[in-house]
């Protein structure tokens, strides 16, 4: 099987929410079902199919987490240092409109383009691998051709 990229950070916030599905929800899916049952006939009974959909959701999410933290390398960015890799911080500036963006580039499981956090299998994070600061990289994205200048990098 194939390692899973995780930085530390990730890796934590993975097995903190695997805890809370299998001590918190868990509990409660099982609490809702019970009391939904009570209400008397399961065919038409709303309640008890919601609740029955919400634990499969829980426990197919429980599975995924369980294989992802399974196969999971992870790796602290703190101990790295150099060009681009797994774990860098990267400060950018599009070189046609000069805005700024900042991407910390992850394993798959905790990519979050919304927060900052760049997939590492993304066109933009595959092409900013082993540039350094100050080198200027193009991307072939779905929206079109882009150009970027690499104004920092951090390990953290």
């Amino acid at each position: 099987m194939e390692k899973i990229l995780l930085t530390r950070a990730g890796h934590t916030a993975l097995n903190d929410e695997l805890k809370h599905l299998k001590s918190v929800e868990r509990p409660a899916i099982i609490a809702a079902i019970s009391e939904a049952r009570e209400h008397g006939d399961l065919s038409e009974n709303a309640e008890y199919h919601a609740a029955r959909e919400k634990q499969s959701f829980i426990e197919g999410r429980v599975k995924e987490l369980e294989g992802i933290i399974g196969l999971a390398e992870v790796i602290d960015p703190a101990t790295l240092s150099g060009g681009i890799k797994f774990g860098a911080t990267v400060q950018l500036v599009d070189e046609d409109t000069d805005e700024e963006k900042t991407y910390q580039i992850v394993g798959e499981p905790e990519a979050d383009l919304e927060n900052g956090k760049l997939n590492i299998k993304s066109p933009l994070a595959r092409s900013l691998i082993g540039k350094e600061e100050g080198d200027s990289v193009e991307v072939r994205t779905p929206g079109g051709e882009k150009s970027y200048e690499i104004l920092a990098i951090e390990y953290k």
